[in-house]
């Protein structure tokens, strides 16, 4: 039988968020949480937030489904598509701009084709943000972020992990291990 080393979650994230911090540490950072779905990528940017606090570093959360609806006239059962003047306008720019600009972590409620009532957040000058969502290096987004991270729980995307600046093989929830797919 052979032994499978595998990483405590809170040792991974926080190195995650230790080399994220090391290269974005002043100003403001997108950071893409991306997957193709079923990976966890959600639950492990929840967790990455954490590490993110534990660091002192200042971080917020937001995700790609907040800002989708389904197109007007769409039959109530089709699936909901990102409103990216919405995503961008209230969660994308405020963030940017930094000061005392507020921004949205969730504007729409697809399920009940509504707006939500959101609180407008503020941060410091030096912060991170996390936004999990599928397919997030796809052309309309693929320029915001700083930093993408690829979960994946196979590897079935390897168009996908090249475009990301970090791979997490997250088949083991409780045990993530960072993966370094170098040629070299």
């Amino acid at each position: 039988m052979t032994t499978r080393w595998a990483p405590a979650k809170k040792d991974t994230l926080r190195e995650l968020a230790t080399e994220i911090v090391h290269n974005y540490g002043r100003g403001r950072v997108l950071v893409a949480i991306d997957s193709d779905g079923g990976a966890g990528a959600a639950g492990l940017a929840d967790d990455l937030l954490e590490a993110f606090r534990e660091l002192g570093h200042a971080a917020f959360r937001a995700s790609l489904d907040g800002f989708e609806k389904r197109p007007d006239a769409a039959p109530r059962d089709s699936a909901p598509v990102l409103d990216e003047s919405l995503f961008r306008r209230v969660l994308v720019e405020p963030f940017r701009l930094g000061g005392s600009a507020g921004w949205v972590e969730r504007a729409w409620d697809a399920d009940a084709d509504r707006s939500v009532e959101s609180a407008w957040v503020t941060g410091p000058a030096d912060a991170v943000l996390l936004v999990d969502g599928t397919d997030l290096a796809r052309p309309g987004l693929a320029g915001l972020w700083h930093y993408r991270v690829w979960v994946t729980a196979d590897d079935s995307r390897l168009d996908a992990r090249a475009k990301a600046s970090a791979v997490v093989d997250n088949s083991d929830r409780e045990h993530p291990r960072r993966r370094f797919d170098d040629a070299c």
